[in-house]
C-alpha cells in the first residue's frame, strides 16, 4: 500500500511550521511520530497536500513540573514518559496510561502530542487528558492559546485545533494528596486498541466519604466520555460494592451511541464498560487515603 502524493516540509521552528500550515489552508497535516498518520496515508484515508514534519523543531521534547501540573512537550516520545523516574514519582497515573499504549516499538516512535491531536476515541492519552482536566497549548500565527480537554475532543479523529495551529504542550494537573486512581482497559490482544477502558480518580474526606470523583470512559464512542451521572452517584457517599455497581450502571447507561465494529458489538462494549467502571472505582478507592 502506498500513500497518495504530497509535498513534504521539515520546518526548523514553530513559527515556520505554523506558517506552512496557514499557507496550505487546511490541506496540510502535521507529522509527529507517524504511528497513526502513516497508516491513514497508506490506506488513503488521509490525502494531505503537505506533510509538515515537526521532528526537528527544538523545544518540543520535555517533561517538567510546572506549578500544579506536569508539562509534557508535544514531541516527547511515549517511551520517554514511560521510562521517566520523574513521571513515575510525580504522576503515576500518567505512567500507567502510557504503559498501556500499543507496544514498546510504537511507544519508541509515538509522541504524546501526536496521540492527543490524532484523537482516536480508543486511545489512552485523550481519555487521560479529559479525566485530569488537562490543558492543551497550541500556537498559530495569531499567537498561543490554551484549550481545555473538555473542549478539545470534538468527535471521531477531530479536535478543536484550527488548521493553522500546532499543538506544542500538554499540561496534566497533578493528583492531590491522597487521591486514588485507576486505569483499566480491555483489548482483544495486548497492544490492540481498547474495546473499552476507564480512567477513575477520587479522594476521601476525614469521614471516609468519597469526594471529587472523576470517571472517564474510552473506546466506546466517538470521543472519550466523562460519566458525570456516575460521579454524582458516589459523590459524598461511603464507598462500597453496591454503590460502585450502581455508579457503573449509570456510566454504561450514559453511553448514548456505543461503538460497534468488527472487534466488538455495542452491547458487549456496554457490558464491558460497566464491569470496568466498578473495578476501577474499587481500585481508586483502595488507593485513596482519607
Amino acid at each position: 500500500m502506498k500513500p497518495p502524493p504530497f509535498d513534504y516540509a521539515v520546518p526548523a521552528s514553530i513559527e515556520e511550521a505554523v506558517s506552512l500550515l496557514e499557507g496550505y489552508q487546511g490541506e496540510a497535516k502535521v507529522l509527529a511520530g507517524g504511528q497513526s498518520l502513516m497508516a491513514l496515508l497508506n490506506m488513503r484515508l488521509a490525502r494531505p497536500g503537505l506533510l509538515v514534519d515537526v521532528a526537528r523543531i527544538g523545544g518540543l521534547d520535555f517533561i517538567r513540573p510546572q506549578g500544579e501540573c506536569l508539562a509534557i512537550g508535544a514531541m516527547t516520545r511515549q517511551r520517554s514518559v514511560e521510562l521517566s523516574a520523574e513521571v513515575a514519582e510525580l504522576h503515576p497515573l500518567v505512567r500507567a496510561a502510557t504503559c498501556e499504549i500499543a507496544h514498546p516499538q510504537n511507544r519508541n516512535q509515538g509522541t504524546v502530542g501526536g496521540s492527543i491531536a490524532h484523537s482516536d476515541p480508543a486511545a489512552e492519552y485523550p481519555a487521560l487528558a479529559l479525566a485530569l482536566e488537562a490543558e492543551m497549548i497550541a500556537v498559530s500565527p495569531a499567537g498561543e492559546r490554551s484549550i481545555k480537554a473538555e473542549d478539545f475532543f470534538v468527535t471521531y479523529l477531530t479536535t478543536a485545533l484550527e488548521p493553522c495551529e500546532l499543538l506544542t504542550e500538554i499540561r496534566f494537573p497533578l493528583l492531590g494528596p491522597g487521591t486514588g486512581w485507576s486505569f483499566k482497559e480491555v483489548a482483544r490482544r495486548r497492544g490492540d486498541f481498547a474495546m473499552a477502558g476507564v480512567v477513575a480518580t477520587m479522594t476521601k474526606d476525614e469521614g471516609g466519604r468519597i469526594s471529587e470523583p472523576r470517571v472517564v470512559l474510552f473506546g466506546v464512542g466517538a470521543t472519550p466520555l466523562r460519566a458525570r451521572q456516575a460521579e454524582a452517584v458516589i459523590e459524598g457517599e461511603r464507598p462500597g460494592e453496591p454503590l460502585f455497581a450502581e455508579a457503573a450502571t449509570k456510566a454504561a447507561d450514559s453511553i448514548e451511541d456505543p461503538t460497534a465494529d468488527v472487534h466488538a458489538p455495542a452491547q458487549y462494549r456496554l457490558d464491558l464498560a460497566r464491569v470496568l467502571v466498578a473495578r476501577a472505582l474499587e481500585e481508586a478507592c483502595l488507593r485513596a487515603a482519607a
